[in-house]
């Protein structure tokens, strides 16, 4: 009975639309809205837009099928997942990271997330506000975090159909809505023209490794591969279910909202503040997008629709986040999903003060400094962000990739990604298995070596 009890408590999803929602809401979020538009103004615009794309079909869509068919294959979160199927102690290493990963990586996200909570009320009731000052009060930034991660318990504490499903299947559509109501607004502003052509025609003189290595760690954090989510989401799904279709869905979606992520910005951006440099770094969204607002007719509706629509992607992120150490601790602990959900976001709430004090001139963790493989981290948020949230998404990327590429039979998850897929074989198939093996594995390698200072001054991706 017990056991049951506790595949009652893990939960599947109960269609095929369900997981594609609630996986593409988890690769869907702030990197997609914040994250890529900043990116793309300090990498030249086109060009990265374009390289990025090439970097999602050919990295990071097949690491999505690989994390997603051993999930299924084991019916396990990321450490069961490797030691179900075979796995030592050092490849199961690689699902330990996952967890740690999702957790830590919520702390801080839900900061940014709390942001969007406040900006929502600031441009609605229209209260000109100043980034710089906003985020050094901790008196609105730490209970803004704190409701953001309460939002977030309460949808898992529903469980995989009945919270993380029906959560996904509803807000999702309202991201869709808003985000093509603000780009349709934005491109036909008077102006507009010019920062359509910034953003969709690419100047290839402008590609370089670092544009490159940038656009590849942007696909790694936007599709959500390294963290273990997928592997999680896809111990969820039954054999039936077509992975590679689901996939394609995944990644088309992330893709189109990165794009019209760019589509909302840059256009508006040259029509209403035509001296801006596009290359405003993180403060883009919060710093920039408020003036680009407040000079658009109803611009404080639009403006809190915006701040609606970055909470509601963050929100699609940080379930799964929140759900990858509560699996663990369903599966490998026993812990019933309540005791499991608040215990891990309490300790998240708690591990967010830091990040959140961290922009604070003057505080202890804002000061904070260290070298880590070469990179002089700078600050508790952003050595967080840099440890965690980029390198070792990177290191698990490539332990999975070898993993099944090399210390399993990959034959047998090209076999798992046939289930439900007639269509996965052939080339199709001879070309995943090549590109898990040596492609992939090559170009993480050099994105390491890169990141470590190898080819000259260190590239945080």
């Amino acid at each position: 009975m017990a056991a049951s009890a506790n595949t009652d408590e893990r939960g599947q999803f109960g269609s095929s639309l369900g997981f594609i929602m609630a996986a593409a809401g988890s690769a869907v979020g702030l990197g997609n809205i914040w994250r890529f538009p900043y990116l793309t103004g300090e990498n030249g615009g086109g060009a990265f837009v374009f390289v990025y794309i090439l970097c999602v079909l050919l990295v990071g869509l097949p690491l999505l099928f690989n994390e997603i068919a051993l999930g299924r294959r084991s019916g396990k979160n990321p450490i069961g997942a490797i030691r179900d199927t075979g796995g030592n102690k050092f490849w199961q290493l690689a699902g330990v990271l996952c967890v740690m990963v999702c957790f830590f990586v919520f702390s801080y996200y839900s900061v940014i997330a709390g942001w969007t909570v406040g900006y929502i009320f600031t441009e609605i009731i229209n209260i000109p506000i100043d980034f710089e000052e906003f985020v050094q009060t901790p008196l609105y930034v730490i209970p803004l975090t704190f409701i953001f991660i309460l939002m977030t318990i309460l949808i898992v504490l529903g469980g995989v159909s009945g919270g993380i499903e029906k959560a996904a299947k509803f807000l999702m559509p309202v991201l869709f809505i808003i985000i093509l109501f603000i780009a349709g607004r934005s491109v036909t502003l008077e102006g507009a023209s010019a920062g359509i052509d910034y953003y969709l025609n690419p100047d290839f003189s402008k590609i370089n490794g670092t544009v490159i290595l940038q656009a590849l760690g942007q696909a790694f954090f936007s599709m959500s591969v390294g963290w273990g989510l997928m592997i999680t989401f896809g111990s969820y799904l039954d054999k039936k279910s077509n992975i590679i279709q689901s996939s394609g869905w995944i990644a088309g979606m992330d893709t189109a909202v990165a794009l019209l992520g760019g589509l909302m910005v840059f256009p508006a951006l040259f029509a209403l503040l035509p001296g801006k440099d596009p290359a405003a770094g993180p403060a883009l969204v919060f710093d920039v997008l408020p003036k680009v607002f407040d000079a658009m007719p109803g611009g404080n509706i639009i403006g809190g629709l915006f701040f609606i629509l970055l909470m509601v992607a963050a929100l699609t992120s940080t379930i799964s986040m929140l759900e990858v150490p509560v699996a663990y601790l369903i599966d490998d602990r026993k812990w019933n999903r309540k005791k499991a959900t608040w215990t891990v976001g309490i300790a998240a709430m708690i591990l967010s003060i830091p990040s959140a004090l961290s922009s604070i001139e003057g505080n202890f963790f804002a000061e904070i400094r260290f070298n880590f493989l070469s990179n002089e981290l700078v600050g508790f948020f952003g050595a967080m962000d840099f440890i965690f949230g980029t390198f070792a998404v990177i290191l698990i990327c490539l332990m999975l990739a070898l993993y099944t590429g090399w210390a399993q039979k990959i034959s047998d998850y090209a076999d798992e990604l046939a289930l439900g897929a007639p269509g996965f074989k052939g080339g199709l198939r001879t070309g995943w298995i090549f590109f898990i093996k040596w492609v992939c594995p090559i170009i993480i390698i050099l994105l390491i070596l890169n990141m470590i200072g190898l080819f000259g001054a260190p590239q945080a991706a």
